[in-house]
C-alpha cells in the first residue's frame, strides 16, 4: 500500500482498512502481550466481536498509569528480537519504556517520511536536526530516520547551541530545520547580536515539535506571531507525536490543524467519561497503534487534549486534522472557580517583554484547593508597577491574577533544565497527590 495515496482515498476505503488493521491488531495482543491478555480477560470481551471502530467502546482504555505499573507486560516480542529503546519524558510521571523491532523502525521511518512529505519538503532538502537525538528520545531517532527514507540529507547538530547551529546553516545551507519553536527566536537573537542576516539564509522551512505556534482558529498564536513577525520568509508547520503512538501527526501547507496518518494509528477524542466527542468538543487524544511489534497500544489515552476537524483540507487529503494542545488532563488547574491548564499562562508570559523566563507552581493551599504561584525572572530589577501589569494581564486573559514571585532568571534557567531532563521543564506540580 502506498501511505502517500492513502491519504487522499474517500474517508470509507480509509476507514475499511483501518477495521481489517483493528481485527489484526487486536488478536496480536491477545496472544502476545500479558497486559491486554489479562485486560480482556477481567472485563471478559471477546475480541474477536471487535470488528468496526464504532466497537472500540466496548473496550477498556489504556491510561499511563498501566504503562508505568506494568511496563514490560506490554512487551509482545522476544528482547532477542529488539533493536532500539526508547523512553517517554515523564512530564505526568515516572518514565516509561518502549522496545522497538526492525520493524517497528521502519514503521518510525515511514511516520516521519510522510510527516515530511505532508509538509512539502522534498528530497532535494537539507535538513537540519536542531532536536535531541540522544537520552533514548524518540523524535529525533524518528526525524533522522524519516530523512533516509525521503532521500534528503540531514545535519544532526542536536539541539541549543545558536552559534554552532549558524556555523552549520552557514556552511551546508539546509532549506528545512527540525525544533522547539521558541528556539527559533534564540537563533534570531543570537543572529541579530553576530549581525547576520537570518532572513536571506538558506533555511525556508520549520518543523516544529513540543509547542504550538498556532490556535484552534488556524492563526498564529503569540509564539507564532513573534516568529513569523521577525521572520516571515520562514514556514512554519506544526508536528504532534507521542512516543506511545510511535507516529505522529503533521501540518500541510494550508496550516489548518495536523494531519493524522491512518494506515499506522486510529485515533479517538474522549472526554471524562471515555465517551466520544465531535469535532467541536475538547477530548482527550486517544491512539489504538497499528502494525506495532514491539509494545502496542489499544486505546491508551495520552492525557493531551484538542479539538479536531474532519472536514476536507485544501491540500486534498481526507484524514482528520488536530488542533493545538489545549492542556493536558493530569495539568488542569481549578483556580477561584476557573479551570485552566498552564498553556494558558504560558502564552501569556511569553509575550511580555521584559520576562526573561518562568516557572509555574501549582500547590494545594490552606482551605483545600488550587493555588498558583509564577517564579519570574526578569532582567532588571522589577518593581511593584511590573507586578500590578502583569497580574492586570492575566485578570484581561484568564479573568484570574496569581501570585508572582520574582527570582533570578539563572536560578529559574536551572531548574527548567534538570541534569536529567531532555525537555525544558515550565510546570511544576506540588498539589496533594502529586509529589
Amino acid at each position: 500500500m502506498d501511505s502517500v495515496a492513502f491519504q487522499y482515498l474517500p474517508q470509507a476505503e480509509i476507514k475499511a482498512y483501518q477495521e481489517q488493521c483493528l481485527v489484526e491488531t487486536l488478536a496480536y495482543v491477545n496472544e502476545r502481550s500479558p497486559f491486554y491478555r489479562r485486560r480482556f480477560a477481567e472485563v471478559g470481551i471477546d475480541v474477536s466481536s471487535i470488528r468496526r471502530l464504532e466497537d472500540l467502546v466496548r473496550l477498556p482504555v489504556t491510561t499511563k498509569e498501566d504503562l508505568q505499573r506494568h511496563n514490560e507486560d506490554f512487551l509482545c516480542v522476544p528482547r532477542t528480537e529488539i533493536l532500539d529503546y526508547v523512553t517517554t519524558s515523564g512530564t505526568l510521571g515516572e518514565p516509561v519504556t518502549f522496545a522497538d523491532t526492525r520493524r517497528d523502525l521502519d514503521r518510525l521511518a515511514l511516520s516521519e517520511y510522510l510527516s515530511y512529505e505532508i509538509c512539502g519538503c522534498r528530497p532535494d532538502d537539507v535538513i537540519q536536526l536542531m532536536a535531541t537525538n540522544d537520552r533514548c528520545f524518540m523524535a529525533g531517532q524518528a526525524c533522522l530516520l524519516g530523512s533516509f527514507r525521503l532521500g534528503s540529507a540531514i545535519v544532526r547538530v542536536g539541539n541549543g547551541i545558536p552559534e554552532l547551529q549558524w556555523n552549520m546553516i552557514r556552511r551546508l545551507r539546509p532549506t528545512v530545520c527540525v525544533c522547539v519553536p521558541s528556539f527559533i527566536l534564540k537563533l534570531i537573537d543570537y543572529a541579530r547580536a553576530q549581525g547576520i542576516d537570518y532572513r536571506s539564509c538558506s533555511l525556508r522551512r520549520a518543523f516544529c515539535v513540543g509547542e504550538t505556534v498556532r490556535t484552534d482558529t488556524h492563526e498564529l498564536n503569540l509564539l507564532g506571531r513573534k516568529i513569523h513577525d521577525l521572520w516571515p520568509e520562514l514556514s512554519l508547520h506544526v508536528n504532534y507525536a507521542s512516543t506511545e503512538m510511535q507516529s505522529s501527526f503533521m501540518e500541510c501547507e494550508h496550516q489548518c490543524g495536523s494531519h493524522h496518518k491512518p494506515d499506522l494509528t486510529i485515533v479517538e477524542f474522549l472526554d471524562d467519561d471515555n465517551r466520544p466527542v465531535g469535532p467541536d468538543e475538547p477530548g482527550e487524544i486517544t491512539i489504538t497503534t497499528l502494525g506495532v511489534e514491539g509494545m502496542p497500544v489499544v486505546r491508551f489515552k495520552t492525557g493531551d487534549v484538542c479539538r479536531h476537524f474532519e472536514a476536507p483540507c485544501a491540500c486534498g487529503r481526507h484524514s482528520l486534522r488536530v488542533g493545538p494542545i489545549i492542556g493536558r488532563k493530569g495539568q488542569m488547574i481549578k483556580f477561584k472557580g476557573t479551570a485552566l491548564y498552564p498553556a494558558a499562562l504560558y502564552d501569556i508570559l511569553d509575550n511580555v517583554p521584559e520576562v526573561t523566563n518562568y516557572i509555574v507552581e501549582v500547590y494545594t493551599n490552606a482551605i483545600g484547593t488550587d493555588g498558583i504561584r509564577i517564579l519570574v525572572g526578569a532582567g532588571e530589577s522589577p518593581d511593584e508597577g511590573f507586578e500590578k501589569r502583569l497580574k492586570d494581564l492575566f485578570r484581561s486573559k484568564v479573568r484570574v491574577a496569581p501570585d508572582i514571585v520574582f527570582a533570578p532568571a539563572e536560578l529559574i534557567a536551572r531548574k527548567q533544565m534538570p541534569p536529567t531532563s531532555r525537555k525544558l521543564i515550565k510546570f511544576f506540580d506540588y498539589r496533594v497527590g502529586n509529589v
